[in-house]
Order: structure tokens, then sequence, then C-alpha cells
């Protein structure tokens, strides 16, 4: 039998929850290279369009946006180019419901290798975040070039300003909600699955619940309140303003959206890193 001192690792249950070990995670920084690549290559490995699918995707979206919010319900898009208008939120929207989406189903998808080797836990959900992150940018060069377009050939009143070098933050935050609610959610479902038949649901319904289809200076009273309290709110109007010029721009509702992130990222920490220790059990 070996002695302790020839070990080369140690394993032992985490002591601290909100710690999220990043030390370690550098250690196995390759493994979540690995994973992100994975995660996005996988995806199209096997369809016959390929990585087309980033681009086919949310052009379809916001062709049916225009013709059914824009073009049947007539619903106002603050004078902008209803393209624009519609893709600005698209892409935003869909890193945020992309990367909850894998997040929240971290321990009950990997159970089987989990179950079998050790790595930090937090990689997985960690390498989503990345790998979705690629897929968002293949979607905001997209975005980039029908706003550009707009812009050059058109004399539509796009008035984009200084406001674009904060984007890369409102990235972050959004990659921060994503993950602080999956953490939480997966933690969640390892005793109770109905989290993961709520989770499509409720994204759907967030979408509506996002200004996504309309301005939110189309809302007035209660329901303008109720739509600005969704955290995302604020980061997908900001980002309209910064490119279209046009959105309700505020560092107070900013500043609410990164409280609700800190937030969810310190109770997502703290419930996974509880759970992890004894997931096996009960998933």
């Amino acid at each position: 039998m070996e002695k302790s001192e020839d070990w080369t690792i140690e394993i032992y249950p985490k002591s601290k929850l909100l710690d999220l070990n990043l030390r370690e995670v550098w250690r196995y920084r390759d493994l979540l290279t690995l994973f992100v690549r994975r995660d996005f290559v996988a995806v199209y490995k096997q369809t016959i369009f390929g990585p087309l699918w980033f681009f086919i995707q949310p052009i379809l979206t916001t062709i049916m946006f225009m013709v059914v919010f824009g073009g049947i319900a007539k619903m106002s898009t603050d004078g902008m180019p209803q393209a624009a208008f519609y893709l600005s939120g698209i892409v935003l929207w869909n890193y945020f419901a992309t990367a909850l989406s894998g997040t929240s189903n971290t321990f009950v998808t990997n159970k089987g290798v989990f179950g079998k080797v050790y790595f930090p836990r937090i990689i997985t959900p960690l390498s989503l975040i990345v790998s979705k992150l690629l897929t968002f940018g293949v979607q905001f060069v997209l975005f980039l070039g029908v706003f550009s377009y707009f812009l050059i050939f058109t004399d539509a009143p796009l008035q984009p300003n200084a406001m674009i070098l904060f984007v890369p933050v409102l990235i972050i935050m959004t990659a921060g909600l994503a993950l602080g609610l999956g953490l939480l959610i997966t933690s969640l479902t390892t005793k109770y699955r109905d989290f993961t038949f709520l989770l499509g649901f409720a994204i759907q319904l967030g979408m509506y619940a996002t200004p996504i289809i309309y301005p939110a200076s189309a809302i007035e009273g209660i329901k303008r309140t109720v739509i600005m309290a969704n955290p995302m709110s604020a980061i997908i109007e900001t980002f309209r303003y910064a490119f279209l010029g046009v959105g309700n721009f505020s560092w107070a509702s900013l500043g609410y959206s990164f409280g609700i992130m800190v937030l969810l990222l310190a109770l997502g920490t703290i419930t996974f890193n509880k759970v992890q220790k004894s997931f096996m059990d009960t998933v």
C-alpha cells in the first residue's frame, strides 16, 4: 500500500462554500479548453449546413419577428430598421438563453463522467459559458454586418455612441447572470427534476419579458416596472442604445442588473459547492 506522502493529488471536500477554486481551474485549463472545443464543434458536427447554423438561426428568427411583430402586429421599433432592431436583441438574448440552458444541466448531463474521474466540477459550466461566448461572437459579427449596412448605405437614423466601449462589460454581465442562475438551477435539479421541465418554458417566457421584440419606451406603468425588473432588460436596452442610439439607458438600471448578477453568482456558487459533495447519491 502506498504511503500518503507518495500521492501527487489529495482530493478533499471543499470547506468554503463561496470558493470557486480558480487556482485549481487554472491547473486544469487544458481540460477546460478541450471541453470548450467539444461544446463548440460538436453542436453542428452531424448537420448538413454545419457552422452555417450559427448564422441561419438568428437570421430566421429576425425574419420571423419582422413578419409577425413588425409587419402584422405593427409593433414600434423606435424608428430603427427592423432587422437591426430585432437582431440587436436576439444575439445577446441567444447567448444568455443557450448558456443558461447548458449550465443548468451540468450535474444531470455529466453524472457519468463525474462519477468516474475527478476534476474541478466548475470546469464544465465554465466551458459552456466560454463555448457559447464563441457562438455569440460569430452572431455578433452578423449583427455588425447588418448594422454597418444600415449605417453606411441607408439614411436610417442610427446614432452609435461612446457606450459601444461599454459593450464588453454588458457581455460579461450576461455571462455572469447565465452562470449564476445556471449553477443554482443545476444544483436544484439533482433533487427536483421539475426545474428541468420548467426551464425551457421560463426561457421562452423570459424572452417576451425582455425588450427584444419591442422597445422599453413603448411600455408604461406597472408593466414597465415588471419588464425592467428583469436584469437582462437593462443590458439589452444599453446594448441597443450603444449601437442604434435608442433605448432606455440608465446607470441605475445597469447597477441593479449588476447587483442581481453578483447575488446570483454568490447563491449559485454556494449551492453548487454544497451539492457537488453529495450529488451522486441523489442525481
